[in-house]
């Protein structure tokens, strides 16, 4: 499936693209560099003919995310070069969208709440762009949240998150905790046991995914012996993983992130703990933090995760093979940077329907037409809600290999109905937009327990 999109790549672009992989810092198809957040940097107009579409694409390329948000933005550049050239996903749908290509507007928020908040308003009132492409952490999303909510523009959040949010102006296509913890929780504790210690990165992310983690642990009978979060980049886990031998739980369940990952795995494994005596069930660990650690120290663990790039489709054997061809052989895929990749076809299906029925892209028209968008992804058919702007999505659960790949010892036959709101701490409530420009409180108690949906 390369054939055509690799021969239309040239080799300036390919050189342009994998400078990406050099450092932080590098913000590639940029005419410069951008690596302190504090400007824009958007392709040459010039060669994407009449006319583009102006995207914002908002990743941190430097700190201490970077090492797994960098590929976030790498799988939207790939996409964006798909959709542009009429390959991939994309071919048959000529070059761009409706006739016009996407122009990507790139800024560096540095892993820095706050000039996430920066960027974001810049993108859109200085940049004018239609909608951004961005974030990975839950406090750079609630950073810029009140920005597309006064501004009304529209982000494509692609990461999985702890849910209990629910904004007419985002569309999450990452997991919703029905599509992850649910289904974690009770793999481990029948297959581990009852006892859970929880860790995590000092932010709102981890303590509200632990927190609904042990509400689903509670439930089914289960004990919460540990509960420890560390400074966001610590690499320090020593007093953390004595506390954790002391406890003697079942399993570890870590919503750690960026570069602490590598260094909790490692000194854990250093400490002696194996999977066999205590496994670590993990949200955020990926391939890539895998391949940064060395995967002798994930090897026996687990993730839960929508996608692995051992999901056996078509369509994720061409993705795999696509992106290493344009980024490097020794590259891995995960997760989040699939995430990132499908919804961007979300957001180029949608502009493509706009313009289709003589419309302009703006904020109303592509809100309407991205609820309900389809697509077959490497992870499966996926399907954004009409309803809550959440996305129907795979469950997964992989266990690392030494290799530093997944064997997917648990999945869904199809993809799963988001539930925005944690049905172990918020038992029937639900989000659902009455209509697409209505603003208003979407919540709704619906006063019963949910049954799981699939698409």
């Amino acid at each position: 499936m390369l054939n055509d999109f690799i021969a239309e790549v040239s080799r300036r672009r390919f050189i342009k693209y994998s400078s990406l992989t050099l450092g932080a810092g590098v913000v590639a198809a940029c005419s410069g560099s951008n690596s302190s957040g504090d400007s824009a940097e958007a392709d040459d107009p010039a060669e994407l003919g009449e006319n583009p579409i102006r995207v914002g694409v908002m990743y941190s390329t430097t700190g201490t995310i970077a090492i797994v948000e960098k590929s976030l933005q790498d799988a939207t550049f790939l996409a964006i070069e798909q959709i542009n050239t009429g390959t991939g996903p994309w071919e048959g749908n000529g070059e761009g969208i409706a006739g016009r290509k996407i122009q990507k507007v790139v800024v560096n928020p540095d892993s820095n709440w706050d000039l996430y908040n920066q960027m974001s308003k810049r993108l859109i009132s200085e940049d004018q762009v239609v909608c951004v492409l961005g974030c990975y952490t839950s406090a750079s999303r609630k950073s810029v949240l009140p920005v597309f909510e006064e501004e009304d523009s529209l982000l494509y959040y692609p990461v999985y998150y702890e849910g209990n949010e629910c904004s007419s102006n985002v569309f999450y296509t990452g997991a919703a905790p029905n599509q992850q913890i649910t289904d974690s929780i009770p793999y481990c504790y029948e297959n581990f046991g009852p006892k859970g210690f929880f860790i995590g990165s000092d932010y709102i992310y981890p303590k509200e995914s632990n927190r609904i983690a042990k509400a689903e642990l509670e439930a089914l009978g289960g004990q919460t012996v540990g509960d420890e979060y560390a400074a966001l980049g610590t690499t320090e886990f020593i007093t953390i993983i004595n506390k954790i031998k002391a406890a003697q739980p079942d399993f570890v369940l870590s919503n750690l992130v960026g570069d602490s990952i590598p260094a909790f795995y490692r000194q854990f494994k250093d400490a002696g703990i194996t999977p066999d005596e205590i496994p670590i069930m993990a949200y955020p660990t990926t391939e890539e933090e895998i391949q940064a650690m060395g995967p002798e120290f994930a090897a026996g663990h687990y993730t839960s995760f929508n996608y692995f790039q051992t999901v056996d489709t078509p369509e994720n054997q061409a993705f795999v093979s696509q992106f290493k061809e344009m980024f490097g052989n020794d590259r891995v895929t995960n997760g989040v940077m699939e995430a990132a990749y499908l919804q961007t076809f979300f957001m180029a299906q949608a502009m493509r329907d706009v313009l289709e029925a003589g419309n302009e892209i703006n904020t109303a028209t592509l809100r309407e037409a991205t609820r309900g968008q389809e697509f077959n992804a490497p992870q499966g058919r996926v399907k954004i809600d009409p309803a809550n702007y959440h996305t129907f999505l795979y469950s997964r659960i992989g266990r690392w290999q030494a290799d530093g790949q997944a064997e997917i010892v648990f999945a869904t036959d199809a993809a799963v109905k988001p539930i925005a709101w944690s049905q172990a701490l918020y038992e029937g409530r639900v989000c659902e937009h009455a209509t697409p420009d209505d603003r208003s409180d979407p919540t709704k108690e619906t006063g019963k327990e949910l049954e799981p949906q699939f698409l």
